[in-house]
């Protein structure tokens, strides 16, 4: 029996439904396995009074050759109704196409479909390659777009029956106070966030047996997944090449990824190819270096830095022990009670980025040179307003903060609010606010 968790992407499609009102479709976009079917059909049964699932991984050809043509659209609802046994109903129903992707068609009708207005029309879509599934159609302007990400760390607590432990840790931190006795118990919570992740079948598969093994085979088997959806793509193994090599790139010193330190001699048109496929098929998130740090760094990226993490950090953790058949449970245990020698700075600049990017942020960060030899780097700018929010990260407890520092000196005039995030209880250093990691969503 498939466990429904609690997504705050429910309450974004019931805002989309009261105010479109049947004047566009939403497309749901994220990662295989991210639970984007299961919320979508959750909201069809809800929220209306009928519904049809195409999905389009199963479709059969007969559904498909519906959408080749749309002159007579009586005759493709008539067809629907009929071959999923369902009694669509003017304005009260929903037609879902799930993984919509792989009939581009049917995503190319969205325009008319909407127009004729008797329906509503929600789309899901994961791993989809412009280039490849979109050359040539015409994609729908009648189409809102929103992206379902691995589950945060609120909707985690949610399924372990939690439901007061994110408002308290708001509490405090607007009121800027330690959490004393407290903290240590909630680090521990929120390691084992880190290290099961948020994909609905790691999750289930934990509160099912309580036993890292068996939540680390549910990690791999997704990250099987995506590593045949890679092939699929760029049977060179390029594709997926790139995508296990995260963590290594991580751990290095070096503020970048390199491609090419990766694959070698490749042409660049294929590279840019390479890398567009890997960020659209939101298995990663990608971090762009800001030449100039000022509130339009979107104008100012740098297309050629950047840094690539995990959209999942519990996927990320069982790709940095790839290499091992199965995680064994020690290396979990040691991880949850903060005890594995290895610097594991990496991993908590990954739940970093990914918190962020489940709150709406992009993800930028900026180094510049301190001496001959070493840069300052700010691992993540916020832009608030017309003001910067920088941010350095610590996987320790360690609370000196030199580039937070400098950054801070040179460019005065546009700081909002400084951050060190660290292990740590909440505490303030002068201008700077040291936070615990799991404050993170809150900023």
């Amino acid at each position: 029996m498939e466990r429904i968790f609690r997504r705050k992407l429910y309450e974004r499609l019931l805002e989309w439904k009261r105010v479109s009102n049947g004047k566009t479709a939403i497309m749901v976009e994220g990662a295989r396995r991210v639970g984007k079917s299961t919320l979508v059909e959750l909201f069809a049964k809800n929220e209306y009074e009928s519904y049809i699932i195409v999905d389009f991984n199963e479709a059969s050809d007969d559904v498909r050759a519906l959408f080749d043509n749309l002159i007579n659209k009586d005759y493709i609802f008539l067809q629907l109704q009929s071959i999923y046994n369902v009694i669509l109903k003017e304005r009260k129903s929903v037609i879902v196409f799930d993984e919509v992707q792989s009939c581009p068609k049917a995503r190319q009708a969205i325009k008319y479909l909407v127009k004729d207005g008797r329906y509503d029309y929600i789309e899901t879509g994961s791993l989809i390659s412009i280039k490849k599934n979109t050359k040539d159609i015409t994609l729908p302007s009648e189409e809102e777009r929103v992206t379902l990400y691995p589950m945060d760390y609120e909707e985690f607590r949610w399924a372990m029956g939690d439901e007061t432990t994110v408002p308290i840790l708001r509490t405090f931190f607007d009121k800027k106070l330690p959490l004393d006795k407290a903290h240590r118990d909630k680090m521990r919570d929120f390691r084992l966030y880190m290290l099961v992740g948020g994909m609905p079948q790691a999750v289930s598969t934990f509160i099912e047996t309580n036993n890292f093994c068996m939540v680390d085979l549910a990690k791999r088997n997704i990250i099987h997944i995506y590593l045949d959806d890679f092939q699929k793509l760029d049977p060179t193994g390029r594709l997926e090449t790139l995508f296990k090599e995260i963590p290594s790139q991580l751990s290095q010193a070096s503020n970048r990824f390199k491609p090419y330190g990766i694959l070698g001699d490749v042409d660049e048109d294929k590279m840019m190819e390479l890398l567009k496929n890997l960020e659209d098929s939101k298995t990663t998130l990608f971090s762009f270096h800001s030449n100039e740090p000022n509130v339009g760094m979107s104008l100012t990226r740098d297309i050629s830095k950047f840094k690539v993490f995990c959209a999942d950090t519990g996927l990320f953790v069982t790709l940095a022990f790839w290499d091992k058949d199965i995680t064994e449970n020690v290396i979990y245990q040691k991880l949850l009670n903060d005890k594995l020698s290895t610097n594991l700075g990496y991993i908590y600049e990954n739940i970093i980025a990914q918190m962020l990017a489940a709150a709406g942020n992009k993800l930028f960060y900026y180094t510049w040179a301190k001496d001959a030899t070493h840069n300052y780097e700010i691992d993540f700018l916020l832009s608030r307003g017309a003001k910067l929010q920088p941010i350095e990260v610590k996987s320790s407890g360690y609370k000196s903060h030199t580039s937070l520092d400098a950054f801070c000196d040179k460019y005065s005039h546009i700081i909002e609010r400084r951050y060190l995030i660290y292990t740590k209880d909440l505490k303030k250093d002068g201008q700077t606010v040291l936070l615990p990691v799991y404050m993170t969503p809150f900023l």
